[in-house]
């Protein structure tokens, strides 16, 4: 064929089959659709996956218990008297320094149950070679593991609990069986009493150390091995054996109830103890605070006022830098007395002496020195507060001077004071200052007044005021509270929250 014949040849049909691309048609003649037989399978698949997990969720317990499960460590006698130390003639053959008498006492138990259960098979054996006809007498290796089935249990169970359970339902058929061929004991089950005893101990310290999967696989375990010894006690039996596992169980259940509770505790002290370091911080700061920020800003003040009010006469200027040296002198004295109180171990309440409203008039003086035209306002003699009441006054209305200092330079300041049987009353307010005013604060200085009268079981105000200024208002109660009360007073006004709180308390 040429080039022409290839061209003019028709071309393939657009989808047309191609070798094994077509689905084989059913012997009907239709063809089977795509993705049927594929969508059954991953169903199948799918159920396959479900049913073996949950066989082998039904296995784990079983699992557990006979192969790959372990027990708690054992507890710590709680009784020191309990740990002895190793004689010294015996630490060569000893890996350990002390040892646990309630271990020696299992042990000597142990040693007990094999040699009674021992000695009791061995009599058997030998009246049943001796007694001719039927009973026939055991090789002897069947009577040592009875013995065996008694004793090492016993010794296993306080440091490995789930080994001395899977030895005794490994050790247990020989010994039934050992008892059913030369037993003596017609009439009762077909469990040595040694070895039953020694089986419901190592069952017991399953329940007390182990997992509940663990002690669920056991307790099932153990039910089947009871009913294909003797179907006829297997009830009594098998009920005193779910006695002791689920009773071992409760005992694990309040152990770790207890434990997580002295956790809880510890956890409980901790945050205490650090909410109370913080506490202790906050009241540092506020002293600290209160004391060095009041000084400073009169100091500040002072000292730029001073050269312009002395105008290079000497007179003026010796007698202002000696009322910035007193100042000085003044703040180090009240810093004293601060770090001396918070040294104090007793002196948690800010009830030492300190200043009072006594001294308003020092107050006052500085700042009429540091150019504001201060008004005091005193209704009644406030004179017999406590000590932590008048402390508290005294701070609010020095750091209420000092940011009418700091915000409000040259402004006109009045100071209200009233008091009636049960509460007193502070009012400070300043005008607008007469120049602009310093850098903002931090705000700490309204944290710490509304922290001090909190503690008392007051309230404190603060905010920008009607016409023009701030003014601060304060309630605290005369009668003091006791120490851990929680406080009671309600604010006085509606306290902002959020960016207005922000911008009013960005001043202090």
């Amino acid at each position: 064929m040429n080039h022409r014949d290839r061209r003019s040849s028709p071309p393939a049909p657009a989808g047309g089959a191609r070798a094994g691309a077509s689905p084989s048609p059913e012997p009907d003649g239709s063809p089977e659709p795509d993705g049927v037989s594929g969508g059954a399978g991953a169903v199948a698949l799918r159920h396959a996956v479900t049913l073996g997990r949950a066989l082998l969720a039904v296995l784990r317990p079983f699992t557990l218990a006979l192969l790959t499960g372990s027990a708690d460590p054992p507890p710590r006698p709680r009784s020191r008297w309990l740990m002895m130390p190793v004689p010294r003639w015996l630490a060569w053959l000893v890996p350990v320094k002390t040892f646990s008498l309630v271990q020696v006492a299992e042990l000597v138990l142990a040693v007990e149950l094999f040699g009674v259960t021992l000695s009791t098979a061995q009599e058997w054996n030998d009246q049943a070679a001796l007694t001719p006809g039927d009973p026939l007498p055991v090789w002897g290796g069947f009577v040592l593991l009875t013995g065996l089935a008694a004793g090492l249990p016993m010794a296993l169970r306080n440091r490995w609990p789930l080994a001395a359970w899977r030895v005794a339902i490994v050790l247990a058929p020989v010994a039934v069986w050992t008892n059913l061929t030369i037993g003596r004991d017609e009439g009762y089950a077909p469990y040595p009493i040694t070895v039953g005893v020694a089986f419901l101990l190592a069952l017991y310290s399953v329940g007390v150390r182990c997992d509940r999967r663990i002690v669920l696989g056991a307790g099932v375990v153990t039910a089947l091995f009871l009913w294909a010894a003797d179907g006829n006690s297997m009830p009594v039996v098998g009920g005193l054996a779910a006695v002791v596992l689920l009773f071992g169980h409760n005992v694990r259940a309040r152990r770790n109830a207890t434990a997580r509770l002295i956790q809880e505790e510890r956890r409980t002290r901790q945050a205490e103890g650090a909410q109370a370091v913080l506490e202790e911080r906050a009241r540092i700061a506020r002293e600290l605070h209160d004391v060095v920020a009041h000084h400073m800003s009169v100091i500040a003040i002072q000292a730029e006022a001073v050269p312009l009010k002395a105008a290079g006469d000497p007179t003026q200027l010796e007698a202002g830098l000696a009322e910035i040296r007193a100042l000085s002198l003044e703040a180090i004295t009240e810093l004293r007395q601060v770090l001396g109180v918070l040294r104090d171990k007793d002196g948690r309440t800010d009830t030492a002496p300190q200043p009072g409203l006594d001294r308003l008039e020092e107050l006052v003086a500085n700042a009429r020195n540091a150019g504001l035209a201060v008004v005091v306002r005193q209704r009644r003699p406030v004179g017999g507060l406590p000590p932590s009441v008048g402390l508290s006054a005294y701070r609010i209305v020095q750091e209420s001077l000092s940011n009418a200092m700091r915000h409000a330079p040259g402004s006109s300041v009045t100071v209200e004071i009233t008091r009636d049987d049960a509460t007193l009353r502070l009012r400070v307010a300043n005008g607008p200052g007469l120049s602009p005013a310093a850098t903002p604060g931090a705000g700490q200085g309204l944290v710490g007044m509304r922290e001090r009268a909190a503690l008392l079981g007051g309230a404190l105000d603060a905010g920008p005021a009607r016409g023009g200024g701030y003014q601060v208002s304060a309630a605290l109660p005369i009668e003091e509270q006791p120490i851990g009360e929680q406080p009671t007073g309600k604010p006085i006004g509606e306290q902002p929250t959020g960016k207005a709180a922000e911008k009013r308390e960005g001043g202090a």
